[in-house]
């Protein structure tokens, strides 16, 4: 075709190339869709000498000082840590590709370097290049979301080496900022290897950086990140059980960040916690109260920014 320029072609097919290996079918089918076959990404490297100084570096000098300027972070409860015995599994409700860098600038750095993030293999782990950053960066390793015997093959290993979780019981982030449904896989995986749960209540991230941004928004928008005191199944408790005291200690955690201790604590034995799935309201006014930005602590700021 006359006209046609060499860049006019390399946009065409730019258009039409697949830059990533997830899959073309579309939602509505894809419960019809042949299921493919599981893809194993080793990241053993992620945790060598090199790797790990790496990614200290990484988070101290890169994401540490973005999350300061961006963000103003609050972080509480680390007290509860003292005296803890290793490895553990910090359990996260989760609202934003923020939480994760959060949790782990957060942690002393003793503790940061045994912890591993469970990410979703279908996600982070679907390209090369994705799954590499992310295990580099965060020391990720790949989970499936449907469950199953290998969904947890990789949890089991590095618990038994000693390596902290972070885990995210609701498989994905929230669509309208609240807490979505539980899933037991990290109840089942604490109750096999008699390990205690450390809750993590995350707040303000869905308001500081939601769905579809890959930036902060502008304002530094206050976040929370807030500890609790670690969980322990007692004798003869079932999965389901110690799942809902997980859920239950998290939702203290959320109201004393949004109120205080003793209020938390006398909402609790009232039965009066608010519940983390937010209000029974249209979605739109859902996303409407999560994206509210958090009370700023401290003295009112004299100059406006």
């Amino acid at each position: 075709m006359r006209g046609r320029s060499l860049a006019d072609d390399v946009r065409e097919v730019a258009r039409g190339w697949r830059w990533t290996r997830r899959p073309l079918t579309p939602r509505s089918a894809e419960a019809w869709a042949p299921r493919p076959e599981p893809r194993e990404f080793p990241t053993d490297w992620a945790r060598t000498r090199v790797a790990k100084a790496t990614r200290e570096a990484v988070l101290s000098y890169g994401f540490r000082p973005v999350i300061h300027v961006e963000t103003e972070m609050a972080v509480d409860g680390l007290d509860h840590l003292d005296g803890v015995r290793t490895p553990v599994m910090f359990v996260a409700n989760h609202a934003s590709h923020m939480d994760t860098p959060l949790i782990l600038c957060a942690l002393p750095k003793a503790w940061r370097e045994r912890t591993a993030v469970a990410a979703a293999a279908d996600y982070f782990f679907d390209v090369w290049w994705r799954a590499a950053s992310t295990a580099l960066a965060f020391n990720t390793f790949p989970i499936e979301r449907t469950g199953g015997a290998r969904a947890t093959d990789t949890a089991r290993r590095l618990v038994g080496e000693g390596w902290s979780l972070v885990v995210y019981p609701e498989g994905t982030r929230s669509r309208d900022g609240w807490v979505g449904r539980f899933r037991h896989g990290a109840a089942r995986l604490a109750l096999e290897f008699g390990i205690p749960v450390v809750p993590i209540a995350l707040r303000g991230t869905f308001a500081a950086m939601p769905r579809g941004r890959s930036w902060p928004v502008k304002g530094r928008l206050p976040v929370s990140v807030r500890f609790g005191p670690a969980l322990q199944a007692e004798p003869g408790e079932d999965f389901r059980s110690f799942s809902r005291r997980i859920q239950q200690a998290m939702g203290r955690l959320w109201d004393e960040d949004a109120t205080d201790w003793f209020r938390s604590l006398r909402h609790q034995a009232e039965g009066t916690t608010p519940s983390l799935a937010g209000p029974p309201a249209p979605r739109w006014r859902r996303m409407w109260e999560s994206s509210r930005p958090l009370p700023r602590r401290g003295p009112e700021r004299v100059w406006p920014r």
